[in-house]
């Protein structure tokens, strides 16, 4: 079973089994268990922390690093449970092809509220049988998302148990 718990408006922690997953903390603050993703590289190595583009496996989890801008930003991808999340780093970015074909299919995607036409074209490229919104700082950004991309439900924890939607997309808001 996968749980995704928010932290903040533009971060969220991962559980599965005995691993987690904190992504994109605030300030880029690393718990002291589990794998941290941040979205900006750091030049100083940390223990259990990813802050590059590349390959990762650490505590059982696949991880892959999407380098943005020449690598000054990271987004995410990990196969937790054999279930392929993608996770978009803050500000989203457009991706271009070769990122997309690098990510491959995904099963959920996590990103934060952006641009509605930006949010939406992301969408449309990765197909995702789950998506789950972190509302960020912009709220205006949120609600124009929301009416666009169609949320069903806002929750502070969202949990996938054995498998995904068969039909339609789950949307949800992790605040």
């Amino acid at each position: 079973m996968l749980t995704f718990t928010a932290l903040s408006p533009t971060s969220f922690k991962l559980q599965n089994g005995d691993a987690t997953l904190t992504v994109f903390p605030d300030g880029g603050k690393a718990p002291k268990d589990g794998i941290t993703l941040v979205a900006l590289p750091e030049e100083k190595e940390t223990a259990g922390v990813i802050s590059w583009p590349g390959e990762y496996n650490m505590g059982g989890v696949s991880v892959r690093g999407i380098g943005h801008e020449d690598g000054k930003q990271v987004s995410y991808v990990a196969d937790p449970e054999h279930i392929r999340c993608a996770f978009l780093s803050d500000p989203v970015k457009d991706w271009t092809d070769k990122q997309i074909e690098a990510v491959g299919d995904i099963d959920v995607m996590v990103m934060t509220a952006a641009d509605v036409k930006l949010t939406q074209k992301l969408v449309d490229e990765f197909d995702p049988r789950v998506l789950i919104l972190l509302p960020g700082k912009d709220k205006e950004a949120l609600k124009s998302v929301e009416k666009v991309i169609g949320v069903k439900q806002r929750v502070s924890e969202y949990k996938i148990k054995g498998s995904l939607p068969q039909e339609g997309r789950d949307v949800v808001v992790l605040a």
